[in-house]
C-alpha cells in the first residue's frame, strides 16, 4: 500500500469518532463491504423517516456533517452496539453523503483504506445521471479501489453494488470531463426530484465536492462554497470551466498532494466554518 492510499485509512474532520465510540464498533463484520451492508440499518431518508412517523423536528439531523456527531445521536435513540439492527425510528436521518461518510468513518477507524465519493449514479433513473454519493475502499489484493453503494447493498439497481462497474457511478470529475469530451448531455445530469437542480453546474458542484471529499472534507450534498453559487445562478464562464477542468484532471489523477494544494485554491477551499 502506497502512502497516498495508506492517509486514507486515517479519518479526517468529519470522520473521526470519539474514543468511547469506538467500542460501539465492536461486532461488526470485518470485511470493508461487510461494514458499509451494516450501516444501512444506522442511516434512514428523511421522506422515509417521515412515513415511519418519526417527528419532524427531527429532520435537522441530516445537516449534521461530523460522523461523530452521528453517532451521538444515534447513541440517544439506543445506546446498542452499531452492529445491532435498528428500527426505522432509531435510525439517524440522513442522505446517501450518511450511508457514504459514516462506512467511511468506520473502515478508516478499522485501518482500511476508505473515501466517501460524491457524483451521479447512472441507474436510477434511465438515461440520467442522479445525484449521489458512494463509499470506496482499497483492495490490497485487486490494487483498485473498489466502489460500493453502501445505500443500496441488497437491492437491484445493479448487478454489483458491492463493486460497481464503470460507468455506473460517475464522480463529479468523471461526469465533466465527459460532458466536456461531449459524451453525456449534461442536461440530464442533476437532482432527483427537482425541476431546475440540473445541468453543467451541477456537475461542476459535485466535481469540487469529491475534490473536497478526496482531500477528506466530505461536505454535505447541498453544501455550496466559492464561486459555486455564481455558477448555479449562471454567472461564472469560461474562467470557471477551465478550473473546473483542473480539478477533474486532478481528481482522475488520484494524486492527494495535487489535490491537497488545488483545495486551498480561494475559489475551491471549504470554509471553515462548514469544516468546525
Amino acid at each position: 500500500m502506497t502512502d497516498d492510499v495508506l492517509n486514507y485509512s486515517r479519518p479526517g474532520p468529519f470522520t473521526s469518532l470519539d474514543s468511547i465510540q469506538l467500542r460501539l464498533l465492536e461486532g461488526l463484520p470485518d470485511d470493508p463491504v461487510g461494514i458499509c451492508a451494516a450501516v444501512q440499518s444506522l442511516v434512514i431518508q428523511p421522506a422515509d423517516a417521515v412515513a415511519a412517523g418519526v417527528p419532524e423536528d427531527r429532520l435537522a439531523e441530516k445537516n449534521i456533517r461530523p460522523v461523530n456527531k452521528l453517532i451521538t445521536v444515534l447513541t440517544a435513540l439506543d445506546p446498542a452496539p452499531l452492529h445491532q439492527p435498528r428500527t426505522p425510528e432509531t435510525r439517524v436521518i440522513g442522505t446517501c453523503r450518511h450511508f457514504a461518510t459514516i462506512a467511511c468513518a468506520i473502515l478508516r477507524a478499522r485501518g482500511i483504506a476508505s473515501r466517501a465519493r460524491c457524483g451521479f449514479g447512472t441507474y436510477f433513473i434511465e438515461d440520467r445521471g442522479v445525484d449521489h454519493w458512494i463509499t470506496e475502499y482499497w483492495d490490497e489484493d485487486q490494487h483498485r479501489w473498489v466502489r460500493v453503494d453502501t445505500e443500496h447493498l441488497g437491492k437491484n439497481y445493479v448487478d454489483r453494488p458491492d463493486d460497481l462497474a464503470p460507468g455506473e457511478f460517475l464522480t463529479g470529475g468523471e461526469a465533466w470531463i465527459q460532458y466536456r469530451d461531449g459524451l453525456i448531455d449534461p442536461d440530464l445530469f442533476g437532482v432527483a426530484g427537482t425541476d431546475h437542480a440540473w445541468g453543467p453546474a451541477e456537475i461542476s458542484g459535485n466535481a469540487v465536492r469529491d475534490l473536497a471529499a478526496l482531500c477528506k472534507q466530505e461536505t454535505l450534498n447541498w453544501d455550496e462554497w466559492g464561486r459555486m453559487t455564481a455558477a448555479y445562478e449562471g454567472k461564472t464562464g469560461p474562467d470557471y470551466d477551465q478550473l473546473i477542468d483542473v480539478v477533474a484532471d486532478a481528481c482522475s489523477k488520484d494524486d492527494p498532494p495535487t489535490l491537497t494544494r488545488l483545495l486551498a485554491d480561494e475559489d475551491l477551499a471549504v470554509p471553515q466554518r462548514m469544516v468546525d
